[in-house]
């Protein structure tokens, strides 16, 4: 289906390398629509900021998903709430979707959650201006969920949706997703296998930039045991280096060898060690016991890679691996990954489907788009479904300070963002 779908988006981008296709008749009313529900589009936006939905707090999550429930029932979709088992201590997903047979079949990707839980200080909408707002989540993703509602009320509203083939696919943990993967994100990727093309609305760096590619994110443990002895026999052949010299070669090996291929970064985010170490994943915090005069016994480092393909993580995995089988005197070393997030990578089929936003964004007035560099964004949902179907990211709301008390919403930029939305989706379902 990918084939296919490349090859057809490819004629439809070089009819459209000359110049732009202006907006037609019907185009020009969706504009007109969506100006007249800006206002209600803001209102909306604050009514959910407003309620916290942090990824732990299960009944704020469901909350949200409730009031989004409603909003799409409203609009002719079929709505459907997907439940986690309870051990996972996940709220679930909010599926919306209109099952018709023209055009493309689309998934719309959000998130409901965010990283402020109950216990956060930053808990309301607040206007600054008539530009900008505070929120918590308002702009990652909040803001984004808002312009895949209106983008389909519009099209709704003037009987534009037709025999559309559309599902919205919101999680309740894209902050911090449910393991195991295989349950959390089955719906995503079963949605995924029946779709042509996968948009995803997680923040925008602005309207000249989207996303084709995302790196992936993977987790690595390493734990070192040495022999605990007096201090003055380390170095010796019965006492050896001990662990945390070992610790410190592997890190080291690992900054001088495995780093400088472009898009792959790895971080250690803990490292403890000691006589005794103890760690709690969850809490991501430990606590060790050692003293000066005795050889440490025990080190353990918790940290992330990053990576644009499952060849390059495979690739620094083993380099890794080599690495720490390497070791000092009389210690041994192990470590093991977990993955998290795929890597989307940079398809030519991406960059059609680029090109065909382009030529919308420079109908309607603004600048080209063009490719976001993939080494300045995170992961995200749109990853796990990267492997099934074509698809660009980054399609939400401007703003600043994502994940931290000063997290900002350009209120400004909602409409026009709706706008494309509505006509890049319009062009998107009545391709034939």
């Amino acid at each position: 289906m990918k084939k296919h779908l490349f090859t057809f988006l490819l004629l439809i981008c070089i009819q459209a390398v000359s110049h732009a296709q202006r907006l037609n008749r019907t185009e020009r009313a969706i504009v007109k629509q969506v100006e007249a529900i800006n206002d209600e589009s803001i209102d909306f936006l604050e009514k959910i900021v407003n309620i916290n939905s942090g990824t732990l707090n299960t009944k704020g999550v469901r909350e949200v998903g409730s009031l989004f429930d409603s909003a799409f029932k409203s609009i002719g979709f079929k709505t459907e709430w997907i439940e986690m088992p309870e051990e996972m201590n996940r709220a679930g997903h909010f599926f919306a979707s209109v099952d018709g047979n023209k055009g493309k079949k689309l998934m719309l990707i959000g998130h409901l959650d965010t990283v402020f839980e109950e216990n956060s200080p930053f808990q309301k909408f607040e206007k600054i201006n008539d530009s900008m707002a505070y929120g918590p989540g308002a702009n990652d993703m909040k803001g984004g969920d808002i312009v895949v509602y209106y983008a389909l009320k519009t099209l709704a509203d003037l009987n534009l949706l037709g025999e559309a083939n559309i599902t919205v696919a919101f999680t309740g943990d894209e902050e911090s997703t449910g393991k195991p993967l295989s349950i959390s994100r089955r719906e995503l990727i079963e949605t995924a296998k029946n779709s042509d093309i996968a948009l995803g609305f997680e923040n925008s760096t602005g309207f000249d930039n989207a996303t084709i590619a995302r790196r992936g994110a993977s987790g690595w443990k390493v734990e070192v045991e040495g022999k605990r002895a007096h201090s003055s026999g380390v170095f010796n052949e019965n006492v050896g280096a001990g662990a945390i010299f070992e610790m410190s070669r592997i890190l080291n090996a690992f900054y001088e060898e495995v780093r400088g291929e472009e898009y792959l970064t790895f971080n250690p985010g803990t490292l403890l060690g000691g006589t005794f170490v103890e760690y709690d994943a969850k809490a991501s915090s430990g606590n060790t016991f050692g003293k000066t005069n005795v050889v440490a016994q025990s080190a353990i480092v918790h940290g992330g890679l990053r990576f644009i393909s499952e060849e390059q993580k495979e690739k620094a995995r083993a380099k890794m691996r080599t690495i720490v089988s390497q070791n000092l005197p009389q210690t041994i070393a192990s470590i093991s990954f977990t993955d998290s997030y795929p890597a989307m990578g940079p398809t030519e089929a991406n960059k059609a489907l680029l090109s065909i936003l382009n030529d919308v964004s420079l109908s309607l007035g603004h600048e080209g788009v063009t490719a976001y560099d993939p080494g300045k964004r995170g992961a995200a949902d749109i990853s796990f479904v990267a492997d099934y179907v074509n698809g660009l990211d980054g399609l939400g709301t401007m703003g600043n300070g994502a994940h931290t008390p000063k997290e900002t919403v350009n209120l400004k930029t909602m409409n026009a963002l709706i706008q494309r939305t509505a006509i890049f989706i319009y062009r998107l379902i009545n391709m034939d």
